[in-house]
C-alpha cells in the first residue's frame, strides 16, 4: 500500500543537484497527495536556472517509480524568481533580507588551507576603516577560527529576551562565531541537518542592528551549509580565494560554478599568499605565479587582489590582531587588505 510516509521517504533520495542534502530536508517539497496508488507532489523553489527544476522532476520519477503497484506520478512546480542582487549604488535596507543589514558579501574557497578566515576578518575589518558598519559571521562551523583572530576567544555572546543572540564586538567590528559558543578544545559534532539550522541561526536570529556589511566567512567546499546560506538571504556577491598553484584553481573553479547556479554574483578573485618578499625585496613565488589573474580572467571577473604571503599576517592572526589593523604605509599585507575594501566600497 502506498502511503503519504512512504512517499516522502522515497522523496529523502532525491539530491538538490550538485549538493548532497535532499529536497525534503531543504523544505522543498510544499505537499504530497496519495490517491490510492497515485501521486501527485508539489514542489516550491526559487532559481531561474530551468535546469534545476529538470533535473528534480527526473529524480522524482526514478525515486518513486521504484515503489510497488505506482500509478500515475503527478509533479507540480512552483518557480519563483530568487532575490535579484545588489549591482551597485546604496541598496535600500532589507535588500539582504536580514532586517538593517544593507548588503551580503560571502567569501568562499573551493578548498581548505588558502586562507579564506584570514581575508574574511581582514577584510571586514578594512571595510570598518572605511567608515562602514560592518559584521562578520562566521559560518564555517567545523572549523570556527574568526574567534581566535579577532582576540574574543574568551567572550560568549549573550541572548535578549527573545533569544536573540547578540554578536561580539571587537576591532569595530561585530561577529558571530561557533568558537564564541564552544571551548578551545571541543570539537562540533553534528550532522548536517542541525549545522544548518546552526548556520540559520546566526543569520536570522542575531541582533546585526543597522549594517552596510556582513561578511559571510563560509566552510570550504560546495556543501549543505553553502546551499541553506543562500536559501535563507539574498547574497550580494561573493569573492573567490584561492592561492596562485592549479591544485588550489581546480576547487576555486567548483564554488564558481556553484555561485552561477544560484544566482549569486562573483564580485572577483582574491589571490592569496601570492608571493613573498624578502627583507631585501626579491620576491619568490612560492605557490607559482599569476594564477589568481588567469582564473580571474577565465571567469570574466576582476582580480580584486594579490595578497602576500607575509609572517606578520600569522603572527597578529594568533595574537588576535589582524594585520589589517595596522597603518597600510608600514604593511603591504595591511595596504592589500584597505585596496580591496576599497574596490567593494565602490561596487
Amino acid at each position: 500500500m502506498i502511503t503519504e510516509d512512504l512517499v516522502r521517504e522515497k522523496l529523502g533520495e532525491v539530491h538538490y543537484p550538485g549538493f548532497s542534502r535532499d529536497i525534503i530536508s531543504f523544505g522543498l517539497v510544499k505537499g504530497v497527495t496519495v490517491l490510492g496508488n497515485d501521486v501527485a507532489v508539489k514542489i516550491g523553489i526559487a532559481t531561474k536556472d530551468p535546469n534545476i527544476p529538470r533535473t528534480i522532476h527526473e529524480g522524482i520519477e526514478t525515486a518513486l517509480k521504484t515503489l510497488d503497484g505506482i500509478g500515475e506520478i503527478k509533479i507540480d512546480f512552483d518557480i519563483q524568481d530568487p532575490p535579484e542582487p545588489v549591482t551597485g549604488g546604496n541598496p535600500a535596507a532589507g535588500q539582504s533580507s536580514i532586517p538593517g543589514v544593507k548588503k551580503i558579501i560571502a567569501v568562499a574557497s573551493g578548498k581548505g588551507g588558502v586562507g579564506k578566515s584570514t581575508v574574511a576578518t581582514n577584510l571586514a575589518i578594512a571595510l570598518s576603516k572605511t567608515g562602514a558598519k560592518v559584521g562578520l559571521c562566521d559560518c564555517d562551523l567545523y572549523g570556527p577560527s574568526v574567534a581566535l583572530m579577532l582576540g574574543a576567544s574568551d567572550e560568549q555572546p549573550m541572548a535578549t529576551e527573545q533569544n536573540e543572540i547578540v554578536p561580539i564586538e571587537a576591532h569595530g567590528i561585530k561577529a558571530i562565531s561557533m568558537g564564541f559558543l564552544l571551548e578551545e578544545d571541543s570539537p562540533v559534532i553534528v550532522r548536517g541537518p542541525l549545522a544548518t539550522r546552526y548556520t540559520q541561526q546566526f543569520l536570522r536570529q542575531c541582533v546585526w542592528g543597522e549594517l552596510d556589511y556582513l561578511v559571510l566567512d563560509l566552510p570550504p567546499g560546495t556543501g549543505d551549509i553553502q546551499l541553506t546560506i543562500v536559501q535563507t538571504v539574498a547574497v550580494d556577491a561573493a569573492l573567490l580565494v584561492t592561492t596562485p598553484q592549479e591544485v588550489a584553481l581546480i576547487d576555486a573553479r567548483k564554488a564558481a560554478a556553484m555561485f552561477k547556479k544560484v544566482n549569486v554574483p562573483i564580485a572577483g578573485v582574491v589571490e592569496n599568499m601570492a608571493w613573498f618578499e624578502c627583507d631585501h625585496g626579491d620576491k619568490y613565488f612560492i605557490f607559482g605565479e599569476g594564477g589568481g589573474k588567469v582564473e580571474a580572467e577565465r571567469l570574466g571577473v576582476p582580480l580584486m587582489a594579490q595578497i602576500p604571503l607575509d609572517s606578520s599576517t600569522r603572527e597578529r592572526a594568533d595574537s588576535g590582531d589582524p594585520i589589517a589593523n595596522m597603518d597600510p604605509a608600514e604593511s603591504s599585507v595591511s595596504k592589500a587588505f584597505a585596496e580591496l575594501a576599497g574596490k567593494l566600497v565602490s561596487v
